[in-house]
Formats: C-alpha cells, sequence, structure tokens
C-alpha cells in the first residue's frame, strides 16, 4: 500500500462520487477506479458499496477511513516539519562554543535566531577549542565556535566570524601600569599568565612567535585557559596577560587594562561546521552574525 492510495481513497470517502474525486485529483475516472479496486484487493476487503445512484463506505470502509484520516493528518505533518527544518526554521541544533565568543558576538547572534526561528531547539555547550574539534569530527556538533589562530581542523569547514585585537591586563600595583600604552618589549623577561600550551597549541604558538620578533623573552609564571582564571590570577599579582579588546568590559578589582604598542596576531574566533553536510538551521544562525573587518 502506498500513501497515494490513502489519498485516492480519501478524496472518494469524502466526496462519495468517483468522478468528482477524480476531478479534485487532477485524474481521469477509470484509473483511480482501477486504484480503488485494487486497494480493496489488497485489503481483502470491500471499502465501497457502488451503484448506479450513490456511492457509500461500508463498514470496513468507515474503518479504514478513520486509520487513513489520521494517516494523512501525519504525513502532512511530517511534510510541514521537512520543509521548515529545510528552511532552517525548526530542528535541533547542537552548538559548541569557547567564552569568548559568547561576549564578542554569540549572545546577539543567538537572540537574533531565536526571534527569527523560535522552533529550532537549541543545546548549548561550552567547551575548549580542542574539545570542539574532537566533538565536531565525532559528529555531535552541528556547530562551533573556536579559538582559531590558523590550525588545521580535518574534516571542518572555517570561517573566521570576529577579529579584535589584543589588550594587556595588568596587576593594578605593576610598574607597567603607571604607562597609558605598554610597548611589547617592555615585557621582556616578564612572568606573564599565558594560554595553556597542551589546550591551546596553535595560539601559544602564535603568541610566543610575535613575542620572539618583538625580542621579549618569555617567561611563563602561569597558564589559564578561560578569561575569569587569568583576570583572577592577574589581580592576585602573578603577572600581566593578553586577553581580547572586549574584556574592557568586565570590570576587575586588582586589575587595570592597558593598550599595546607592538605586533600581536588579532584575537580570531572561527565558525566550525563539518565539511560538506548541510544544515540551514546553522546556516541561518551564522547569517546573523555581522562580518568581520
Amino acid at each position: 500500500m502506498e500513501l497515494r492510495d490513502c489519498v485516492c481513497f480519501a478524496a472518494v470517502a469524502e466526496e462519495l462520487h468517483f468522478g468528482r474525486a477524480a476531478a479534485r485529483l487532477h485524474m481521469a475516472q477509470p484509473p483511480l477506479s482501477q486504484r480503488i479496486r485494487a486497494l480493496e484487493e489488497e485489503l481483502g476487503a470491500r471499502l465501497f458499496v457502488r451503484t448506479s445512484r450513490k456511492v457509500a463506505l461500508t463498514p470496513a470502509g468507515e474503518a479504514f477511513w478513520r486509520e487513513a484520516a489520521a494517516l494523512l493528518e501525519q504525513a502532512a505533518k511530517a511534510g510541514e516539519t521537512a520543509r521548515r527544518v529545510a528552511a532552517g526554521l525548526a530542528g535541533r541544533l547542537t552548538v559548541g562554543f569557547v567564552n569568548p565568543a559568547m561576549d564578542a558576538f554569540l549572545s546577539d547572534a543567538l537572540a537574533r535566531l531565536r526571534r527569527s526561528a523560535p522552533a529550532v531547539e537549541l543545546r548549548l555547550v561550552e567547551m575548549t577549542t580542542r574539545d570542539q574539534e574532537q566533538a565536531l569530527a565525532g559528529g555531535r556538533l552541528d556547530v562551533g565556535f573556536v579559538r582559531f589562530a590558523g590550525q588545521d581542523i580535518p574534516g571542518a569547514t572555517v570561517a573566521v566570524v570576529s577579529r579584535e585585537p589584543y589588550l594587556l591586563a595588568l596587576p593594578a600595583g605593576h610598574r607597567l601600569a603607571r604607562l597609558k600604552r605598554v610597548p611589547l618589549a617592555a615585557l621582556d623577561a616578564t612572568p606573564l599568565v599565558m594560554p595553556p600550551r597542551a589546550q591551546l597549541p596553535a595560539l601559544r604558538a602564535a603568541m610566543e612567535a610575535a613575542l620572539a620578533t618583538a625580542g621579549v623573552r618569555l617567561a611563563t609564571a602561569q597558564e589559564a585557559a578561560s578569561k575569569f582564571t587569568t583576570l583572577s590570577l592577574v589581580a592576585a599579582g602573578l603577572g600581566p596577560a593578553f586577553l581580547p579588546a572586549s574584556v574592557r568590559v568586565w570590570k576587575r578589582a586588582g586589575v587595570v587594562y592597558r593598550d599595546i604598542d607592538g605586533d600581536l596576531p588579532l584575537v580570531e574566533l572561527a565558525a566550525i561546521r563539518p565539511e560538506g553536510r548541510e544544515n540551514a538551521a546553522v546556516d541561518r544562525l551564522l547569517a546573523t552574525i555581522p562580518k568581520p573587518a
């Protein structure tokens, strides 16, 4: 039995007239009659009583009509759901993110997505860049927002979605806190709070290369992955740290922010998604994010 059989049956059951049902289905009457007879043979039951004057449902036809109507309603609902998912208006979306992405753009992007596609079911997971790369490879993420320093991410399509400069977070009593702008060279041999090599190898390597180019001998005091931990270590006097400029809105006792004179790589955040996999909800989310400068 095919869904089309139920559609043909429903037209006859509602019209109780083969000619009108055929016209409604945009088909000739003989093929419709043949289809109904074939359905009756398949079911082993007469569905209609046919006379020269009228067509009526048999008890078996009435029972079949109740079930067929529910089936057709469910099929219509399934079709509408599929169309909405294909348009990015429904479905489930698992989003991984690093904390700086939420500050820089993701909070606003999610709000815009909720307004334009409220039926999309969101699952948000804060994860490190490396964990997101692994989750994406394992099929557990639809899209991730990661720290990007040019690293290769196999099996992923990568698009930079945010760029901003670094600033320097300093302990309030640090010798360099008196300066309005801190030259990179002034950090030579200064103990710094740096991103962890194990979790963020590409970012750490890019920072170390920039410091080496500026003639700065690196002295790492501590490592921290999140801005909150980094700021706490800076406030404790363990050393300055490089943080995205957007962190300036976060006031922290014992910490001052200064601009940097010197060439550091920009803070880049990228969207990663499985290569070759279509997802209209991901497209819709990414479309809400302004293009980076």
